[in-house]
C-alpha cells in the first residue's frame, strides 16, 4: 500500500477544473446505448467508440480520469494500437476500472439491491494494476420506496464498499466509493436528503471500522434531488443548498473530492446543478466539487455519432464541448446561456 501514490492520484483525479468521465458501461447497458442510435453493438463498435472518446482532442483539458469496463482497459487505439490505459497516461489522464460485478437482489428484502464482486477481487485488482489501472470504481444502489431503504440494505452495501475499498488501497488503487441514492420513484427531495444523510454516515462509518485511508479514496455521491415521480420538483437553489449541506453532515474533511454522478439527470440540470454548488459554496468547502458523469457527458455525442465514421469529428466536438461545461461549472462559471449560443 503506497499512501504518498495513493493521495497524488486521488488530488489528481478531482483537481480543480477537471471531472471523471464514466465510460464503463457493461456490454448490456452499451447495448442499450447503441440500440438508441440504431447501431450494432459489436467489440469492435464498442471499441470505436471508446476510441471516439478518449482520443478527442483536447478532452485531457477537462477531463482528469477516465472509468473503463474490463472489455475497454484491454482494448487499444483504431489508428496506432496503443492499449487505452497506456495512450490516456500519455495525455496525462488517469486510467480508471469498474470492479464490481452488478447489483442483484438483496434476499428478504423486496425491491432492495445489493452489490456482487467482492470473490476473487484482490486478484482481478492486481491483474487491472498491472494493466494500468491506478483507481477503481464500486457502486452501490439504494432505493427509496414504500418501505425502503430498510437499515439491513444500507448497512449491508455499506460493509461491501468498505471491503472494497480496502482492497483497493492495498493494491494501491484509489477507490472511487459510490453510494448511489437512485432517482426512481416520488419521493421528495427532502426524503432524499434524509436518506443520503443516513447512506453517507454509515458508510463512512464502515470506512472508518476497515482503516481507509481517506485522503486516497474519491467519493461518488448522489445529488439531492426529487425522485423523478415527484409531483414537486426542486429548483436548482434547494438541490445545491441540500446537497452541500448532506454533505458537510457526513463528508470528512480528509476525503480531497467528491465526484458527483449524473444518475439519471439531464445533461443541462447535472451542469446547473454542480455550477450552482460551486458559486454559492465552492470556495468555503474542505473538498473539491466536480464530477464523474458518464450519459451527461456521452449522450451529445452518441448522438451525433451514430456509428457513422464521418460523424466522429462533430461528435468529438459534442463530447468536447459538454466536457468544456462541466469545467467551468466546477468553478462556477457555467450559464445556461451558453446552452443556447451553441444551439
Amino acid at each position: 500500500m503506497n499512501y504518498d501514490q495513493l493521495k497524488k492520484t486521488a488530488n489528481g483525479m478531482v483537481v480543480k477544473g477537471k471531472g471523471i468521465l464514466a465510460a464503463d458501461e457493461s456490454t448490456p447497458t452499451c447495448t442499450k446505448r447503441f440500440e438508441s442510435i440504431n447501431v450494432e453493438s459489436t467489440i469492435v463498435n464498442r471499441n470505436k467508440y471508446r476510441d471516439l472518446l478518449f482520443s478527442t482532442p483536447g478532452m485531457e483539458e477537462y477531463i482528469s480520469g477516465v472509468i473503463m469496463y474490463d472489455e475497454t482497459i484491454r482494448q487499444s487505439t483504431i489508428d496506432m494500437g496503443i492499449p487505452f490505459a497506456e495512450y490516456l497516461m500519455s495525455k496525462n489522464v488517469i486510467p480508471g476500472i469498474k470492479v464490481d460485478m452488478g447489483v442483484k437482489p438483496l434476499a428478504l428484502h423486496f425491491n432492495e439491491k445489493i452489490t456482487e464482486g467482492l470473490d476473487g477481487l484482490q486478484q482481478r485488482l492486481e491483474n487491472y494494476y498491472t494493466l494500468g489501472a491506478r483507481f477503481a470504481k464500486w457502486r452501490a444502489v439504494i432505493t427509496i420506496g414504500d418501505g425502503t431503504p430498510t437499515n439491513a440494505c444500507i448497512n449491508a452495501n455499506a460493509h461491501a464498499l468498505a471491503r472494497y475499498a480496502a482492497l483497493c488501497q492495498e493494491t494501491s488503487i484509489v477507490p472511487i466509493v459510490e453510494p448511489e441514492i437512485i432517482m426512481d420513484g416520488n419521493h421528495t427531495v427532502l426524503t432524499c436528503y434524509d436518506v443520503s444523510i443516513k447512506t453517507f454516515s454509515k458508510v463512512f462509518e464502515e470506512l472508518d471500522m476497515h482503516n481507509i485511508y481517506l485522503e486516497g479514496i474519491v467519493l461518488k455521491p448522489n445529488m439531492v434531488v426529487s425522485g423523478i415521480g415527484c409531483l414537486e420538483q426542486a429548483s436548482v437553489e434547494e438541490v445545491s443548498e441540500r446537497t452541500v449541506e448532506c454533505l458537510r453532515e457526513t463528508v470528512p474533511d480528509e476525503v480531497p473530492g467528491c465526484a458527483f454522478l449524473s444518475g439519471g439527470q439531464s445533461n443541462q440540470d447535472a451542469t446547473a446543478h454542480l455550477n450552482k454548488m460551486n458559486a454559492e459554496y465552492g470556495g468555503n468547502l474542505p473538498w473539491n466539487l466536480t464530477f464523474s458523469y458518464g450519459r451527461a457527458l456521452q449522450n451529445s455525442a452518441l448522438e451525433a455519432w451514430r456509428g457513422e465514421d464521418q460523424n466522429i469529428v462533430i461528435a468529438q466536438e459534442a463530447f468536447y464541448q459538454r466536457a468544456k461545461y462541466n469545467s467551468l461549472a466546477t468553478w462556477g462559471k457555467y450559464s445556461h446561456q451558453m446552452e443556447e449560443v451553441v444551439a
